[in-house]
């Protein structure tokens, strides 16, 4: 959270802190002048977390103030609508977890498993009837070439499944499409790879709810008009799941993908059995009209609607950090598990279906036709409808694993706003959940729920992602060239090929039916990226320390900072009486994150109203409190500083709530908060910087004697 400084704003820091010891008076002056002891407390420590079934919960407490002299501290009243608020979120998602419980957020393969791949093992109920759907079209001549068409789907999923066991090798920490497109071929490259990940996470929960939803309706055909409503609450469910953080999620969403696994490999083990009791003989196809001649391009879309089925076969190297240690070691294991899943089932629904005689119709799944001609109407028939349609609508899941982790790497490299860098309270990138649930609901809706509108989308910014990312480490073992580089680079070089042919073939095949669509949002998240970047880089060179451009405060000589008189008690305060200035006793308090122009502009306003200052840093870790006290003392300590450790990544609430304890301690002290805010030349700009001095003024309206103000900063953008 707290960026580092260079060598040249190092040397800035002193000078800037030489020229204050030139106007400003002594610092100890400033610390004897406090009218309040800084030191009020810390939240729990990580040792005094108390434990529960998902890890380590530490609930977010007030400050455990240390009274002076005995004098008893008043206990904040309950009730109110932040108390209110604070109470709905704790049971819709739990108590904040504390920054130490994040290894044991971690996930074993036998979680992971279920949670990253649930999308890809989850494919093979739409991605073989998407490639009928097309080669029907062509009547019986076109079912004939489905066998063909799904060798060649396999062949590309062994292809890109070992390419990513490479990738794995190569970026231990996670290296999804985003990164290693941006390390080896670069950032707009990146770029490009990030915006095709981005839209096939939202095509994924719009596409994977709908075919749930479809497989819902193929038994409870009364459900049909309720398809829309349906997908919204799924979705609002997988909301609330995944803000709970990543262990629960997994926990959940784990027994739907394993009881779908049994389903299939019950129902092909079945249904290959029946079939060799009559020799493999193959049921003819029912006769369907022919409206489309067979040709390269009928070919081509089924192919391409066949290949939906990798979508989400990224997902593990995207997530290796998420594993327990020895964390890539057990994310190739789990990916060589999802891809012998994957493999077997697609290749035996395929073979079912060419046995069967089966086609896709619009009031059933081939899924359901199939269990119905194994199983009838029994219970079993109900298990595997009940199981596909619970893990086709938890297959979004693993969009809502992975589509936060690359938006919060965006936002490390300030292409998106900052605010989906930071982990929420259950350790989960909760802005890029919101923001995945919103966008898929939207497309959820604007297509009424339909699996085949949706499908055409779908292929493009998934094997664009592939396409650069397998490209991306052909170029990096060329320049590596580690032991056994070649074999390796063949590898990558193979899968390159294919998902590049892929994503040509799908591109023209689907141009008009809904392609020209992904390829517009592309488009525009490059315009709109590259814009914030643009913005940021501006903002960062504005703000930066430089000589000669840093605000100093009037001369403070010692006589204005003697320290205030205290009340006897409390009651003088609380009832807000002073009604002439001399009554009135000031201690100005200035949270400040970062020794930048605008934190230093607001340090010399507050030290130029001679009265005595505290200077608050709120730090997410004990490494950044450590770097921040001595970046304090480069600046040559001037004015006292008081650091609080979050051990919750929070910052607003913490800061709240030492201030408000600093109140309750010293009720007959004026606190003035005095903020530095950043302002943007355009509103649309404003989103992109902490909005702290509205949600800190909301926080504290309720108590008596407490101001705020902001130091405004003023950007050229």
């Amino acid at each position: 959270m707290l960026p580092s400084l260079s060598e040249e704003q190092v040397r800035a820091l002193r000078r800037v802190g030489r020229a204050w010891g030139r106007v400003s008076a002594a610092p100890e002056v400033w610390r004897e002048a406090l009218p309040v002891e800084p030191d009020i407390g810390s939240f729990p420590a990580k040792a005094e977390a108390s434990t529960a079934w998902f890890g380590r919960v530490v609930p977010l407490t007030p400050l455990r103030a240390r009274a002076a002299e005995g004098r008893a501290v008043p206990v904040p009243e309950g009730g109110g609508p932040a108390e209110a608020g604070s109470l709905v979120r704790r049971v819709l998602i739990g108590a904040p977890l504390a920054s130490s419980a994040f290894v044991k957020e971690r996930m074993r393969k036998l979680v992971a498993l279920p949670v990253l791949s649930a999308d890809v093992l989850s494919s093979v109920a739409y991605a073989p009837e998407a490639m009928l759907a097309v080669l029907v079209l062509a009547g019986t001549a076109g079912l004939t070439y489905s066998l063909p068409i799904a060798a060649i789907v396999v062949f590309l999923m062994l292809a890109v499944g070992v390419s990513y066991r490479q990738t794995i090798r190569a970026y231990p920490h996670g290296g999804g499409s985003y990164i290693v497109a941006g390390d080896n071929l670069g950032p707009v490259a990146g770029l490009v790879a990030a915006a095709g990940l981005m839209t096939d996470y939202i095509l994924t929960v719009a596409v994977s709810i709908a075919s749930g939803i479809a497989a819902v309706t193929s038994v409870l055909p009364g459900l049909r008009p309720l398809t829309v409503p349906l997908g919204v609450l799924v979705i609002m469910v997988l909301l609330a799941g995944n803000l709970r953080g990543i262990r629960q999620a997994g926990s959940l969403f784990a027994a739907p993908t394993y009881a779908f696994i049994i389903a299939m490999l019950v129902l092909i083990g079945y249904g290959l059995v029946d079939a060799a009791r009559g020799g493999f003989h193959r049921v003819p196809a029912p006769h369907v009209p022919v409206t489309e001649a067979v040709g390269v391009l009928l070919i081509a879309r089924a192919f391409s609607s066949g290949a939906t089925a990798m979508t989400g076969i990224e997902a593990i190297s995207n997530a290796v950090p998420a594993f327990r240690p020895v964390e890539w070691r057990n994310a190739r294991t789990t990916l060589t598990w999802m891809l012998g899943l994957l493999i077997t089932m697609f290749v035996g629904i395929v073979a079912l279906i060419h046995l069967t005689g089966v086609v896709p119709t619009s009031r059933e799944t081939v899924l359901s036709q199939l269990a119905h001609l194994s199983f009838g109407n029994g219970w079993f028939y109900v298990y595997v409808q009940a199981a596909t349609a619970a893990v086709l609508l938890l297959a979004a899941n693993t969009a809502f694993n992975d589509f936060p982790r690359v938006l919060s790497l965006l936002a490390r490299d300030e292409y998106v706003p900052k605010m989906f860098l930071r982990l929420g309270d259950r350790l989960a990138y909760s802005g890029g959940i919101v923001l995945l649930s919103l966008a898929a609901a939207l497309v959820y809706v604007a297509f009424d729920g339909r699996t085949n509108a949706l499908i055409p989308l779908y292929a493009v910014g998934v094997f664009l992602a592939f396409t650069l990312s397998q490209s991306g480490m052909v170029v990096h073992w060329w320049r590596r060239r580690d032991p056994h580089w070649r074999k390796s680079l063949v590898f990558n070089a193979t899968g390159a090929a294919l998902a590049g042919l892929v994503l040509l073939t799908a591109g023209i095949s689907k141009f008009t039916a809904g392609a020209w669509a992904a390829l517009i949002a592309i488009a525009l998240f490059l315009l709109v990226t590259t814009s914030i970047k643009r913005h940021y880089v501006t903002a960062r060179e504005t703000l930066r320390l430089r000589p000669h451009a840093v605000d100093l405060p009037t001369r403070v000589e010692a006589g204005p900072l003697a320290p205030a008189a205290r009340t006897a008690d409390g009651l003088q305060a609380d009832r807000e009486t002073e009604e002439i200035p001399g009554e009135i006793h000031h201690l100005s308090v200035v949270p400040i994150a970062t020794m930048d122009l605008a934190g230093m502009r607001t340090l010399a306003y507050a030290a130029s109203l001679g009265q005595p200052v505290l200077a608050v840093h709120i730090s997410v870790s004990e490494e950044e409190e450590r770097r921040f006290r001595a970046y304090w003392s480069l600046w040559g300590n001037h004015l006292p500083l008081q650091t609080v450790l979050s051990p919750y990544r929070a910052l607003v609430a913490p800061l709240v709530h030492y201030i408000e304890t600093l109140h309750r301690l010293n009720p007959d002290l004026t606190l003035t908060v005095i903020l530095p805010e950043v302002v943007t030349r355009h509103r649309r700009h404003q989103i992109l910087h902490s909005r702290t001095a509205g949600r800190l003024r909301r926080g504290l309206r309720h108590l008596p004697k407490i101001v705020i103000t902001t130091v405004p900063f003023h950007l050229p953008c």
